[in-house]
């Protein structure tokens, strides 16, 4: 994962500069109970489950390619019962996570409550193989693994 936190790390400044800075409004700065309320909120929800997408969308009908990416190649990987929040069925949390994390787009992937990123490292951590070991840490199997030893047959 230190990987991961290197190039998440480095999106996360790329993104910063891009949006710029928005004081009061980044989740933990002064601006009431309701920004307490909404991190903790958010904390929960990254940390029930193993794997959470915040998505555009349901895994049963993703809103948007990207999205739908991250919903297939989950599958792909056999991942069942993680925790997806539609993030357009409450404004709060669609502003919220993007603040919480410090990454600007949707979707977003929590592992185990840590921030991996979003579709392209998702897609990237697919490509080079890397989310079959990421998976393994969480106690999940790659249905991938699967695939493979068939073919090798």
């Amino acid at each position: 994962m230190a990987m991961f936190s290197l190039l998440r790390g480095a999106w996360c400044s790329v993104a910063r500069r891009a949006v710029g800075p928005q004081p009061g409004r980044w989740l933990g700065e002064a601006g009431g109970d309701g920004q307490a309320a909404l991190r903790r909120r958010l904390d929960g929800l990254v940390k029930k489950d193993k794997v959470v997408v915040f998505i555009k969308g349901t895994p049963a009908q993703p809103m948007c390619g990207f999205s739908n990416a991250v919903v297939q190649i989950l599958r792909m990987h056999g991942v069942e019962g993680y925790g997806a929040y539609n993030v357009l069925d409450e404004q709060d949390i669609r502003q919220g996570i993007k603040n919480y994390s410090n990454w600007p787009t949707i979707p977003q992937i929590y592992f185990d409550g840590e921030f991996v990123g979003g579709c392209d490292i998702l897609l990237q951590m697919h490509q080079n193989g890397d989310l079959v070991e990421e998976l393994k840490k969480l106690g999940i199997r790659s249905a991938l693994l699967d695939v493979e030893r068939e073919e090798t047959k």
